[in-house]
């Protein structure tokens, strides 16, 4: 549902009058009330990354009494997250915020919803779709970021595996060309790369298969969430913990704690608090005040942090608190 206008009718007496005033107020929009507008906030998975996400579309609803409706597409696949949008449409959202599975690959149903409804990106971008902003990380300097610690990892060079869900996500894509352009001239070469379409036990068993396929690997790289706890199982299952590294992205339970316990060496987290919390602010926003509510350039980069065995403590009571 879009936000309800308000038309004034002018009567022929005020406008004769030419009261420049009662003009002004007649061609004003009245806000939309709070029970009038229909958000929707459309991860891609349905991960713990998500909760921390949630977390931030909740105390955003909190601050400003609105409703954001949250769905996580359980089973991670286009398909899903199509119908999703598809249901959202016919059921008049007003604005939807997304992290597209595969951007170019979800073009058209993006664009048929921004005919319906402000949609705008969050996390993965479909940049060339007809969404009207993006929220989130610049994926190819978090890359970069990454791809620089696995440099101090591997100071005499060494080959890696990446696994992720799928390579045709930005996202994915973005980090991984970070990475590779932060390790080019390191003498690292990445064997593998493996993807698991979001499956949990695959994300587990291609970690399982390369190390034990590749007794040359010295480091494993995991470019979603879901991967860091993944690599630490399999490291720990295959006994080769402390003897193959790790580098992941974000901060799930299990890789903090294999960071906690030396499985992981390193994760560079992103701000998925702010992906809710800005994002549920800019759809409302944009619902009430129009286009003019659109941050400069279409984009608001969340930035990135790097955690390892030095901070992860003190990073996990803030994401506690962050949580509550």
């Amino acid at each position: 549902m879009q936000a309800r206008l308000f038309s004034r009718n002018i009567s022929r007496r005020t406008f004769a009058a030419g009261t420049a005033a009662a003009l002004s107020a007649a061609l004003l929009p009245i806000t939309a009330r709070a029970d009038d507008l229909k958000m929707a906030f459309v991860t891609n998975n349905a991960s713990e990354f998500w909760k921390i996400a949630s977390a931030g579309v909740h105390k955003y609803e909190q601050e400003a009494g609105v409703k954001v409706d949250i769905f996580l597409p359980t089973n991670g696949t286009v398909e899903e997250q199509n119908r999703i949008l598809d249901d959202l449409m016919s059921q008049g959202y007003g604005a939807i915020a997304i992290s597209v599975i595969a951007p170019r690959a979800q073009v058209s149903i993006v664009n048929r919803a921004a005919e319906k409804a402000k949609v705008i990106c969050f996390d993965s971008d479909a940049a060339k779709s007809k969404r009207l902003a993006y929220i989130g990380t610049d994926n190819f300097v978090a890359g970069q970021t990454l791809g620089q610690e696995i440099v101090k990892l591997l100071p005499q060079g060494g080959d890696m595996a990446v696994f992720v869900g799928t390579l045709s996500a930005d996202n994915a894509a973005q980090r991984l060309s970070g990475v590779q352009d932060a390790i080019k001239d390191h003498n690292i070469k990445i064997v593998a790369k493996k993807e698991d379409e979001t499956d949990r036990n695959k994300a587990r068993t291609n970690v399982e298969n390369v190390l034990n396929a590749d007794s040359d690997v010295k480091l494993v790289c995991g470019l979603w969430s879901y991967n860091g706890p993944a690599i630490a199982k399999a490291l720990n299952a295959s006994g080769k913990k402390g003897q193959v590294l790790a580098a992941v992205f974000d901060e799930e339970d299990g890789t903090l704690a294999g960071i906690a316990d030396g499985t992981i060496s390193v994760t560079v987290v992103q701000k998925p608090y702010k992906f809710g919390y800005l994002s549920s602010k800019l759809m409302h926003e944009l619902l009430t005040k129009g286009d003019s509510a659109l941050p400069e350039g279409g984009k608001i980069d969340t930035g990135v942090t790097v955690i390892n065995k030095d901070n992860v403590a003190d990073f996990k009571a803030e994401l506690m608190k962050l949580k509550s």
